[in-house]
């Protein structure tokens, strides 16, 4: 259902976050009877006070480069972990090219995930540090980045990394002095930006696994402060110190949790280049079988995932999802990471989240456990160090692609096997967090238990609560987040022993960015395993704006669009400020293991290749879309039958 729109957004978001009167279900307040009781108002008269759950999304990005990884800063990256961290909480600082830069909003959060592998090496580099440019392969290095050739410099290094190639005697390793001076500034960084209940800067970095040139990273999060991350040294991928295997990663996991009695969590992303590898269903990518150890190790290291980033999408893809209409959504589907090897259908499987969800359901009737219960973030993955998700706002993917009149029509990756245009680089995203506090104890947390959701660069609030009881009458009143806590389990959340000839009730709702554009449509995406072991998918239309009806297919029909590409604007007289419902499974098998997930859509807003258009007076190169449909996931809720 719609509610009707109003322009107080800002007090919008409280309402919808604040602990709810219980006046839809007690009636009319009694007439002067009696004195206002705590069943009536909730816990006491002030509903706002003695809350006990998140009032709002805290917005994050969990994967951001700086100049410390040997990519970003061969690509021209100049700007380190500070100037990060006060771009993040909202200065406005110069990008590597010059161009002053600003975000709309500040974020809340930072996790910066500089590779784990030659951490540092880079800007020693530059530097021309004696004992690199003693090396041979060193010194022709620096004199080729002197020269103006940095951007085919970062192309060797990074190719002769991806195939084990990388020289020995350059190498930074974690036993080394330059290694462990650049993992301490990285820590030092993080303990001087991090401001309990202002802005929150986690210590991270990214393990960058890469068999092949098929993805397999994972960015690394700590909850603890600097005391105990500086224990350890990072886990690498070269052996004989490092892996590329994630369940080595794992073992490094649990000794630093063992040594430090700290908490780590790891974070898959970029599924859509692994070729097939990220959420196997048979064996790893070494041919070693799936067993307990994987699954359960996997579930215990890995409760996130993310799904949307400047290289892709990955929540679905219409192979997959053919009755998905907004499945084919920024996808890349050509090849692996460095496109060393082209992308077949048979691969998709392996790689989109709504895929990885339905094989964990088959996973854990197999072997007893869902390696794939993760909950959904999205992030930049930037290399730029700076974490720009706004479409209007964009500063590519790495320094070499901030905005110029040239970034669209120059490949950012081009063989024979394949070629990824410029102009399919996205304007995403962000991770939003259900946490009490803006801290690192709350925000981990609030990882761990999954109550999280991705956008593709919009702030849209959402709420996504399951139960055997909701009503309509739940979200008649402003402060609706006390009855879904109340009466079920958050996005993240298990839902089991299901009551005799009840289904699932679902509450849903979601505001609209407050600079952004109205909602589209709610969506809830169900998957389910059958009595024959068969995974199966179905998408729901369950709110929408306006007075639309579905047609003989079931398909809503589109919302419209106003977008005015030669003036990259668009009107908000379409869509709705806010949606919500309560929706009941009707297809709902009590036997049948299920997760269920809200995907809520906006109407089409312009894209970030359309604001370069009108910025530089250039034209749209062929083929790139021209409006956006920005779009938010929330972590699923799963269903898990009794015994």
């Amino acid at each position: 259902m719609a509610f009707k729109d109003f322009v107080l957004f800002g007090a919008c978001l409280v309402l919808m976050s604040a602990p709810p009167q219980v006046v839809a279900q007690m009636g009319p307040p009694p007439d002067g009877k009696e004195a206002l009781s705590s069943a009536y108002t909730g816990k006491t008269f002030s509903p706002y006070a003695e809350r006990d759950f998140p009032a709002r999304p805290l917005w994050g990005d969990t994967h951001l480069h700086t100049s410390l990884s040997f990519d970003a800063g061969a690509f021209g990256n100049t700007l380190g972990l500070r100037e990060a961290y006060q771009f993040a909480r909202g200065d406005q600082i110069r990008a590597s090219k010059g161009l002053p830069v600003k975000l709309s909003r500040p974020l809340d959060f930072l996790v910066i995930a500089d590779h784990s592998d030659n951490m540092g090496f880079i800007t020693d580099l530059y530097a021309g540090k004696a004992h690199l440019l003693a090396d041979p392969q060193g010194k022709e290095w620096y004199d080729r980045i002197l020269a103006g050739d940095g951007v085919q410099v970062a192309l060797d290094i990074i190719s002769l990394f991806s195939q084990g190639k990388f020289p020995e005697t350059l190498a930074y390793t974690p036993d080394s002095k330059p290694y462990r001076t650049a993992w301490q500034d990285t820590v030092a960084a993080a303990e001087e930006y991090n401001d309990p209940g202002t802005f929150t800067a986690f210590i991270g970095n990214e393990w960058t696994s890469l068999s092949k040139g098929n993805n397999l990273h994972r960015v690394v999060i700590f909850r603890d402060n600097g005391d105990k991350a500086l224990q350890i040294a990072p886990y690498t991928t070269t052996a004989p110190q490092g892996s590329t295997d994630p369940l080595d990663l794992y073992k490094w996991m649990a000794a630093y949790e063992k040594k430090t009695g700290g908490d780590i969590l790891a974070l898959a992303h970029n599924g859509n280049l692994a070729n097939g590898v990220m959420f196997p269903i048979d064996a790893q990518y070494t041919g070693r079988k799936l067993d307990k150890r994987y699954v359960t190790e996997r579930a215990k290291w890995e409760p996130l995932y993310e799904v949307t980033q400047i290289k892709g999408d990955g929540e679905a893809h219409p192979f997959l999802s053919p009755n998905d209409e907004f499945a084919d959504y920024e996808n890349w589907d050509v090849g692996n990471l460095d496109l060393s090897a082209a992308k077949t259908n048979d691969m998709l499987a392996g790689e989109y989240a709504r895929e990885g969800l339905k094989r964990g359901l088959a996973l854990e009737a197999k072997l007893g456990t869902n390696p794939y219960k993760f909950g959904m973030v999205g992030s930049t993955d930037s290399h730029t160090s700076l974490a720009t998700a706004q479409e209007d706002n964009f500063f590519g993917k790495h320094s070499g692609y901030e905005p110029s009149a040239k970034r669209m029509d120059h490949p950012l990756m081009k063989t024979d096997k394949g070629i990824i245009e410029g102009w399919r680089l996205v304007a995403s995203g962000l991770a939003a967090v259900w946490a009490k506090e803006n801290t690192r104890r709350s925000i981990f947390d609030a990882m761990e238990r999954k109550e999280v959701y991705a956008t593709t660069g919009s702030r849209l609030a959402v709420r996504f609560f399951g139960g055997w009881d909701y009503t309509k009458n739940d979200l008649s009143n402003r402060q609706p987040a006390f009855v879904g806590y109340s009466k079920g389990v958050p996005m993240g959340g298990d839902l089991t022993n299901a009551p005799d000839g009840k289904a699932p009730t679902f509450m849903v709702y979601a505001l609209r960015d407050p600079i952004g554009g109205n909602l589209d449509r709610i969506q809830i995406v169900k998957g389910w395993l059958d009595k024959d072991g068969k995974t199966n998918e179905k998408v729901y239309d369950v709110a929408w704006s306006g007075d639309r009806k579905p047609g003989a297919n079931g398909k809503l029909p589109p919302v419209g669009n106003t977008v005015d590409v030669k003036n990259a604007n668009w009107t908000n007289t379409i869509g709705a400020s806010e949606l919500g419902t309560v929706w009941s499974d009707p297809d709902f098998d009590p036997a049948q293991k299920a997760f269920y997930y809200a995907r809520v859509i906006e109407i089409p807003t312009p894209r970030w290749s359309t604001y370069d258009a009108l910025r530089f007076g250039i034209d749209i190169p062929e083929g790139a879309p021209t409006s956006t449909q920005e779009r938010a996931y929330t972590s699923p809720i799963w269903y898990t039958p009794q015994g």
